[in-house]
């Protein structure tokens, strides 16, 4: 073991710690200092079950060897190369890999170091493509309620979490969003894709007929909503946006950093759902959730609309330092070659009935008012204290990290998404504790 194992910081105040409450945590911290599979092991010699794959990224569990040594030959071979007018090999290769396994019309991919910034990349190449087919008039972008994309300034302005937009100003103009699909009223408890709520994607007609179709360039939407407590698409939505967008000429845009890489039992939400959008933004689970890194997929119209002009000159104004960083790509290429030979993009499919029994078990425990599920995705609501919104969850998370679980909340919202190299018997063990930690949560 690590020789880090027992060693704790002197002093915690220099790190303003992201999303985090950290007066509370820094009065009593909480640390990991090793890994391996579905464990995490804190400062203090405990085991923890991760129940979340991290944050939503570790899918083939932790320090897995093909990775870890494919990091380690590529950072000896060579470190950083250009991304601008230079490349190297493994670049290339990994697009080709991300191509193979992404929906039959996916064609490009331009590489990020986030999701975030991926979804920025996504937004300025649908606002481009626009301009580069004479539609310069359609700026407007379309998001939706409690939708999550981010922390940049594209991202809070198409997404819909209060608390990540109400601080940052008027953030991007011409903006609109749908409504969200959370129906608990019509839809608690319900196992898979809800029933009702599949006509919610027709708002998009109204907010066509408000600004004009040839003034709205795209619509972002998460196909399941993560971040603010999974939400499920009904049945009939995702069919629908599309249909939408296909006859109003609006790009539609799937945010995959959450479903992206085996989280529902295919490869990508797009398969899953057996709808193609035009531009699909990935992250988190590319690299296993190792180094930083992001691809966004566009299709051979988009990427082909942009090769115009000489040819010396630069088709597309934007990228990053590390766009398809060596390492990163190593990394990436790694992780792929784990899901392929463990079977991993499609195994959430096999244990899907299995976590949605043992999901749904805990309906009968205090303060539960919905459960909901899909693929290898949970989430558990709770009641919220009176005057004290969040400090329910909030607490389950605490005695569940006390206990041994890592679990994730999001306002009175416990969401679950473990590694998919998860067995029946861990299945098992993460729902015990959890029962434990909800029936004396009150």
């Amino acid at each position: 073991m690590s020789n880090r194992l027992n060693a704790t910081p002197n002093d915690l105040r220099a790190f303003w710690m992201p999303f985090t409450a950290n007066r509370q945590y820094k009065k009593e911290p909480r640390l990991f200092v090793g890994a391996k599979d579905m464990h995490y092991t804190t400062h203090d010699g405990r085991q923890v079950l991760d129940g979340t794959a991290g944050l939503w990224c570790v899918n083939a569990g932790h320090c897995r060897p093909l990775i870890t040594e494919a990091i380690r030959e590529q950072a000896g071979e060579l470190d950083y190369a250009p991304a601008f007018q230079l490349g190297h090999p493994k670049a290339f290769e990994l697009a080709n890999r991300l191509i193979d396994i992404a929906p039959d019309n996916m064609a490009h991919v331009l590489y990020t170091n986030s999701g975030s910034e991926s979804v920025e990349t996504a937004l300025k190449v649908a606002l481009a493509y626009q301009r580069v087919k004479g539609q310069g008039s359609r700026t407007r972008l379309i998001g939706r309620e409690r939708g999550y994309h981010g922390v940049n300034f594209g991202g809070i302005s198409v997404g819909g979490i209060v608390s990540n937009r109400k601080m940052f100003g008027t953030l991007l103009t011409g903006v609109d969003h749908m409504p969200h699909t959370h129906l608990p009223a019509k839809n608690a408890f319900t196992k898979g894709m809800p029933e009702h709520g599949g006509d919610l994607a027709d708002e998009l007609e109204r907010i066509v007929t408000l600004h004009d179709a040839s003034t709205i360039a795209a619509v972002i939407v998460e196909p399941v909503s993560g971040s603010t407590g999974v939400l499920i698409p009904p049945k009939g939505y995702l069919q629908r946006l599309r249909e939408l967008c296909t006859k109003h000429g609006i790009l539609l845009i799937f945010d995959e950093v959450i479903t992206g890489f085996g989280r529902l039992g295919a490869p990508f939400a797009a398969q899953y759902f057996d709808v193609k959008p035009d531009i699909m933004v990935t992250a988190k689970g590319l690299t296993n959730g190792v180094i930083p890194m992001g691809a966004v997929f566009v299709t051979a119209e988009i990427h082909d609309a942009f090769m115009t002009g000489p040819e010396h000159m630069i088709e597309f104004f934007h990228g990053y330092t590390y766009s398809g960083n060596p390492i990163a790509s190593a990394a990436a290429l790694g992780t792929l070659d784990t899901y392929r030979d463990e079977n991993l993009l499609t195994r959430a499919a096999e244990l899907a009935p299995y976590w949605e029994e043992k999901l749904h078990s805990l309906r009968d425990c205090p303060n539960v008012i919905d459960i909901r599920n899909l693929g290898l995705i949970g989430a558990i609501e709770l009641k919220p204290i009176d005057g004290e919104p969040t400090k329910r969850a909030f607490n389950a998370f605490l005695n569940a990290y006390n206990d041994g679980l890592l679990i994730r909340t999001t306002g009175d919202i416990i969401a679950l998404s473990p590694p998919l190299i998860i067995s029946h018997a861990e299945i098992d063990e993460l729902f015990d504790k959890l029962r434990k930690v909800l029936m004396n949560n009150i």
